[in-house]
Order: structure tokens, then C-alpha cells, then sequence
């Protein structure tokens, strides 16, 4: 990767916030010509630097309103059954993020679900009979104050 200067870091800045601006808009707002911009963002794609551009989808319009955050421990401390557990989890649809953690668990899941049973049927049917859990703790969250907040830089 190469390092990044005022212009890419703008350019960051501005598709963070917004995804959908045109080429045309972030050249404007970075003051640089269209082709350059062009350029820069290929490059900043190219090397890693933007993973993805997406939309984000209100949860509440397609029956995902409640979101939990899930402590799992496992029974064993092993690259095996770290490996077993994430294949496993690897295929949930319901399963936003899953993050190997230091702590009091082993993984911390983010799932969100309709409601409290549709999280009810996912944990009977699918949570505790992932490979090698040996705990789980569901955090039903109340309130979402700050949710994929941008990138500092």
C-alpha cells in the first residue's frame, strides 16, 4: 500500500460519507480534475485502501429491527475449534459481525433479528449447536446511538 496524502485522505473522507457522490462531485470537493480523482479512487481500491462501497439499509423496513450482541465461549482454545466455530458461523444470514475477542468470550457476534423470537428460534436452532460452544450470553440492545460511524483520520 502506498501512503496516502491530503488528496486520498479527502477523497476517503468524502465516500465515507457519502458513497453515492459522483466522480464528478468528489473532484469538485477535493479540488482536483475529474480524471485525477478518476484515478486516485481506482488506486485507492486497487490497494486496499476502500474495501467496498455500500448502502445501508434501514433494519426496521426489512424485519431486522432488533439487533443483540452475543458473547460466545467456546469449550476449547484451539486453532481447530476456532476454525470449526467461524466455517460454522461463516454461513448465518442474521449475523452481521463476528470478531475473535480477548476477555470474557471468545467471539463476540452482532446478529439482528425481527424480534425477541426470532432471536429465540436462531439460538434454539442454530447458537448453542455451533461446534465447540460451551457458553453463550445474548445482549439485547435497547438503544443504537452510534452505528458504523466513519473512520477517524
Amino acid at each position: 500500500m502506498s501512503e496516502l496524502d491530503r488528496i486520498d485522505r479527502n477523497i476517503l473522507r468524502h465516500l465515507q460519507a457519502d458513497g453515492r457522490l459522483t466522480n464528478a462531485d468528489i473532484a469538485a470537493a477535493v479540488n482536483v480534475s475529474p480524471a485525477t480523482c478518476h484515478r486516485r479512487t481506482q488506486r485507492l481500491f486497487e490497494e486496499g485502501h476502500i474495501t467496498r462501497v455500500m448502502g445501508h439499509v434501514n433494519p426496521r423496513s426489512v424485519n431486522r429491527g432488533t439487533l443483540v450482541m452475543v458473547g460466545v465461549v467456546l469449550d476449547r482454545s484451539t486453532p481447530e475449534s476456532f476454525a470449526d466455530f467461524e466455517e460454522a458461523v461463516s454461513g448465518m444470514k442474521e449475523l452481521l459481525d463476528c470478531h475473535l475477542v480477548a476477555g470474557d468470550f471468545d467471539y463476540l457476534l452482532k446478529i439482528r433479528v425481527n424480534d425477541m423470537n426470532d432471536f429465540n428460534a436462531l439460538h434454539t436452532k442454530m447458537l448453542i449447536a455451533l461446534p465447540g460452544v460451551r457458553q453463550i450470553r445474548s445482549f439485547f440492545v435497547l438503544k443504537e446511538i452510534k452505528e458504523n460511524a466513519p473512520l477517524a483520520f
